[in-house]
């Protein structure tokens, strides 16, 4: 496993030293847990050659911009990203109570690959559960702007993701009476956008109120909903909605990628 950090100097809206990640163990859970990300990085997570399909997703974990669960909801997620020929990327993004300075890292991670010839993907995509689909809504806006000024030439690079994967995302209704965060933009040119959420999800109101968004700004989007699942399940064995999403989510992929290279 690979791992590229993001920011070679001074970090934008960073206000800690650079420091390895810090982690807990949830022995109830099972769940590893990031508990301070200052120096920004993600693990590089590449599939066998024999299956590659010259595609990549960067993984952006949950936890409430508070932690990171970062095996539940990142590097089992790569795993399973593997298996279907994509690359995947697991974005560790500042933790805690630093959401600016996170959306500075997700448009960085996908400014530096789409920068490394080694890479070379026909499409770079975001998938991002609870908190991390509230991050990847909000760089998936149309039209896209930099959340950072730039600071070498990748920079001039688009941030702008080809696809989103949003799921169980959470924080996307703060308007008023739980309507559409007032940040969030979209138009008929916003990447397509693939949500899953369960209806016994205290978030689940984020699902359905960026599904209505995206079909009043006449942009693509695909919505599934399930009775029961509810919150912070990712692949786990156990859980119907757990075992499900990842069907739903490999069919859309498979619709909308691009030709193998």
């Amino acid at each position: 496993m690979e791992k590229l950090f993001l920011w070679p100097n001074e970090i934008p809206n960073g206000n800690k030293a650079k420091r390895a990640s810090s982690q807990i163990i949830d022995p109830i859970n099972k769940v590893t847990k990031l508990t301070e990300v200052t120096n920004p990085s993600m693990d590089v997570f590449k599939p066998d050659a024999s299956v590659d399909n010259g595609i990549g997703i960067i993984i952006c974990p949950g936890g409430a911009y508070s932690i990171l669960a970062i095996d539940l909801e990142g590097h089992e997620i790569a795993q399973w990203l593997t298996t279907l020929g994509y690359t995947a990327y697991v974005l560790q993004y500042r933790v805690p109570d630093n959401q600016k300075g996170a959306l500075n890292d997700l448009q960085r991670a996908i400014k530096i690959i789409r920068s490394d010839s080694k890479f070379n993907h026909a499409q770079l995509g975001l998938i991002g559960f609870s908190a991390g689909g509230n991050l990847c809504a909000y760089a998936s806006i149309s039209p896209s702007k930099d959340s950072y000024s730039g600071i070498d030439e990748m920079d001039s690079i688009s941030g702008r993701p080809d696809f989103t994967l949003l799921i169980y995302p959470a924080y996307l209704d703060s308007g008023k009476n739980n309507t559409l965060s007032p940040d969030l933009f979209f138009d008929k040119n916003t990447p397509p956008i693939f949500i899953f959420g369960t209806n016994d999800d205290p978030h689940f109101n984020s699902s359905l109120i960026i599904a209505q968004a995206l079909q009043e700004s006449d942009a693509s989007f695909e919505l599934h909903t399930f009775q029961e699942g509810g919150h912070g399940y990712g692949l786990r064995h156990g859980n119907k909605a757990a075992e499900m999403w990842p069907i739903l989510a490999e069919r859309w992929l498979n619709k909308i990628k691009t030709p193998t290279k």
